[in-house]
This record gives C-alpha cells, structure tokens and sequence, in this order.
C-alpha cells in the first residue's frame, strides 16, 4: 500500500482507478474539485482544467505531483481545449477518462421578453460547445486506443422543464443528446459515454447570480432549506461528494457496458411527483 493509499484509507486493490489517467474540465471547484480529489484517491493520474489558475494549482499542489498538473484552459476555445489534450498525454502518456465538469447557469429571468441573447449564447458556448470540444479531442486519443470513458456532468434540468432558466435547461438537453449521439459514435471504437445529473447541490454555483457579498451563511442556510423541502428523498442533503461518487462509477471499469445513459443522482425527484399530495 502505498503511503498516500493509507492515509486515505484506500488500499491499491481496491482503488478502482490505478493506472488511468483522467482530463477533468471545470476541477478547481465544487462537484469539479470533488472528482479530481477523489480519482486521485483512486489511483488516477489526473489533469485538472480550469480558467481559475490560482485555485486549480492550489488543488494540485495539495495532491502532489507527478500524479495531477494544472492546466489553463477555456473549454470554449478549441486550440485550449486541444492543447489541454495534448498536455495531458504528454505528461501521463495517454488518457483514459474525460470528465465535462465545467458549467455555469446563467442568470434568473422569468419572462423570455427579457432574456438576454448574449447570455444564452455564453450558456451554450460552455455547458455545450465546451463539452463537444473535449469529447472531440478526447476522441481522437481513444480511437486508436480502442478504449475510454467519457462522462459529462449534466442535470435534473435534462429531464425537466421548470427547473432552471431557459439557456441552462436547453443547455442541458442539449448535452443529453450530444452524450447519446456520441455514444452511438464511438460504441464502434469501444469508447463509452456517459452524463451523470443531480439534483440541487450546495456549491458556488448555486448562488452564481448573487454577487458574493450577499452569498452570505443565510442565503446558503435558505438554498438547503428550500432544496431540502422539495427534494424527494428526505432527510438526506446531496453533497459534491455523493455526485463525484456516481461520476467515478461510469469512469471505472465497474461500468464496462454501460454507455448513452443518464445517471440520475436525485433522489428519486425526476421520477416521482407530490403534485397530487398523495405521499405528502
């Protein structure tokens, strides 16, 4: 076992990653970070994009290299998206998993008269260009290898209506289909792809629209109140953690046959409604 191994408590036998080397976008942060440190803990060698340079050395350095380098990149901007490929397979060799973390929400706005165009186009161009980007550059390093898994963070918005504004909620249909489609592409080359959706999480990005003066401890008190109560499954908050956990299932092989799938991580609220009160 090795002395990183221990600490965590994770022996090598059952790391369920050792050997894989694994690009995720969006990991200085929230769910993002979460999957970085815990494929880490898993024996991968990990390349951590982001656009915010500070906090993704910071991540890298707690874990140390040779195993996870930071990398720059604007996954809306395809020379960064390639370059951050190439970086990759130059320090580890090879990659085995992609991970389309990176996301942002958009602003609220309950009357479409009032949408911003411009702010649609920025949803789309990160939620959805930037996830086609790493999937085609990912592409063209599994192909050959006739391996890899793919898997893109995506939401309970994927399968609602109502859920978020409109430039999020059509971003994340979006990516749902780009996930099928491409996994009805490289099914051939043995590649698998894959998009995992929660339900409301307690990160930065929930609270994205209000400047951070005002994310105060009650406004983060009042998001989990309010998630807490209309969530289905009760007397369980959804953390980071428990999504990064289903996120490292569809990268293992414990999902070797698993692809074009929707991973709901939402506690049931997708698949039920208390409209009617009858349960509640």
């Amino acid at each position: 076992m090795s002395s990183t191994s221990a600490k965590e408590g994770i022996s090598l036998s059952t790391q369920r990653l050792l050997g894989k080397v694994a690009l995720v976008t969006g990991g200085a942060t929230g769910i993002g970070e979460s999957i970085v440190r815990l494929f880490h803990k898993h024996g991968a060698k990990v390349c951590l994009v982001d656009v915010q340079d500070n906090l993704g050395q910071h991540v890298c350095e707690t874990l140390g290299e040779p195993k996870a380098f930071y990398f720059h990149c604007d996954v809306t901007t395809e020379d960064d998206v390639c370059r951050a490929v190439d970086f990759t397979v130059d320090k580890f060799g090879t990659l085995d998993i992609l991970v389309n973390n990176a996301g942002v929400t958009g602003s609220p706005c309950n009357d479409i008269r009032n949408a911003d165009l411009a702010e649609f186009e920025k949803v789309f161009d990160i939620n959805v260009k930037g996830a086609f980007l790493g999937m085609k550059h990912a592409a063209r390093i599994m192909i050959p290898q006739k391996k890899g898994s793919i898997v893109s963070l995506c939401s309970v918005a994927s399968a609602l209506g109502g859920i978020g504004p409109h430039p999020y909620t059509s971003s994340k249909y979006a990516l749902l289909g780009l996930t099928k489609n491409v996994a009805a592409e490289l099914g051939l080359h043995g590649i698998r792809v894959n998009c995992v959706s929660p339900y409301a999480v307690a990160t930065n990005l929930a609270l994205a629209h209000l400047p951070e003066e005002e994310r105060t401890e009650d406004a983060w008190t009042g998001f989990r109140d309010f998630v807490g109560r209309n969530a289905n499954l009760q007397g369980v908050e959804l953390t980071v953690d428990d999504v990064a956990n289903a996120v490292l299932f569809l990268a293992s092989d414990e999902s070797r046959y698993i692809s074009g799938d929707n991973l709901m991580v939402d506690g049931g609220f997708t698949s039920v409604t208390h409209s009617l009160r009858v349960f509640r």
